[in-house]
């Protein structure tokens, strides 16, 4: 007779099964024609109306695709009828980034994270992808938990940064930190109470640098707090020292940009 497997087991089975079934739907011209031009992407379904399969048609035919051709007024894929999706529409598997040690090890050059804590907002996510890119992160990393999943909202925000700027979601943040820290990452948490600027802090360090950003509102937790090196916050002009968490994110990395 065969031996019961325990609930634990079949549990952890379950969410991997799931997990594989997974499936996103990217909307907007330039979110779908990036994803089908990325190599990484495994892509299930293309949804179009006439008009994206003319804008779209050389990304189209360099994917190996067959597109679905829509009527406009009864657009046929299962995304929310408020959205903006330009004609088009594109069912994906979420993206595969690796390891943190493969994405995120200085290997001798002066490497920039960003790690979000409790970022629920898809187009602050989207925001946050975008100022990554332009300043060369290594990766922007969230907890699988209280944090913006890889969505059509968060993918249309990022005007195509998702499918280049390494998105890694990962179990535990102070976790996660501190295995940063041990790849020889200083870790600063921003913190509009600070004393020091990030200014300040960043011409002590030469070599990779984590910045850590809250939700707007509740900022940190404590926890985070803890397991940063230091506390910082962006310098600011006059009695109001408030960004919104993507602005800050882009203030953040301009100034940790390793010197030319």
């Amino acid at each position: 007779m065969a031996q019961k497997k325990p609930k634990w087991v079949i549990e952890k089975e379950r969410n991997r099964r799931a997990a594989a079934a997974e499936t996103v739907w990217l909307f907007g011209i330039h979110a779908v024609r990036d994803a089908l031009a990325n190599p990484m992407r495994e892509r299930l379904r293309l949804v179009v109306t006439r008009n994206a399969a003319d804008r779209l048609a050389e990304e189209i035919a360099a994917s190996g695709m067959e597109a679905e051709i829509s009527d406009p007024r009864k657009f046929a894929a299962p995304i929310d009828p408020q959205s903006v999706h330009q004609g088009a529409a594109l069912e994906v598997k979420p993206l595969d980034w690796g390891s943190l040690s493969d994405l995120c090890a200085p290997r001798g050059t002066p490497a920039r994270v960003l790690l979000l804590d409790r970022v629920t907002d898809p187009h602050n996510v989207g925001a946050i992808l975008r100022s990554a890119e332009v300043f060369g992160a290594r990766a922007v990393i969230a907890p699988h938990r209280h944090s913006a999943p890889e969505t059509g909202a968060l993918a249309k925000t990022a005007s195509g940064a998702l499918e280049r700027q390494p998105y890694l979601r990962i179990k535990n943040l102070a976790t996660t930190m501190e295995a940063l820290r041990e790849m020889g990452y200083t870790i600063f948490g921003l913190d509009g109470t600070a004393a020091q600027t990030l200014e300040e802090a960043k011409s002590g360090v030469d070599g990779a640098i984590a910045l850590v950003l809250g939700a707007e509102g509740p900022g940190l937790r404590e926890k985070t707090k803890e397991t940063c090196d230091a506390l910082v916050r962006i310098d600011y002009a006059g009695e109001f020292g408030s960004l919104n968490v993507s602005n800050a994110a882009a203030v953040g990395l301009y100034v940790v940009k390793p010197s030319s």
